[in-house]
């Protein structure tokens, strides 16, 4: 089973950037899709970004297009999400998963292994 740490999470102002990164270990990591997910308070968890198990076919979430980008570092087992222009509405825990399958989905049920996640704050 593949465990993950998300990290790089914090308060950053309107128009910032920040990067966030996911260490993976336990599997070989690049035998999954990888995705990143957020969840805001009340709100439900909703697809950020992620790629397939090949690396080839990348998606977005309408709302990250043009400002976040993910990437991945088989070597070091790791997933990234570099996030510029953020957003007061992008304020969310961030998370990492595994994809299930071969294939990236944008539902929350076809990711397993979910890290603690990490806390992004954006201010106005």
């Amino acid at each position: 089973q593949l465990q993950l740490v998300e990290s790089g999470g914090g308060l950053v102002q309107e128009g910032g950037s920040l990067s966030l990164s996911c260490a993976a270990s336990g599997r070989t990591f690049s035998s999954y899709a990888m995705g990143w997910f957020r969840q805001a308070p009340g709100k439900e968890r909703e697809f950020v970004a992620g790629f397939s198990r090949s690396g080839h076919s990348i998606y977005y979430a309408d709302f990250v297009k043009g400002r976040f980008t993910i990437s991945r570092d088989n070597a070091k087992n790791t997933v990234y999400l570099q996030m510029n222009s953020l957003k007061p509405e992008d304020t969310a825990v961030y998370y990492c998963a595994p994809g299930l399958g071969a294939d990236v989905s944008t539902n929350p049920e076809s990711f397993g292994s979910w890290g603690q996640g990490t806390q992004v704050t954006v201010s106005s």
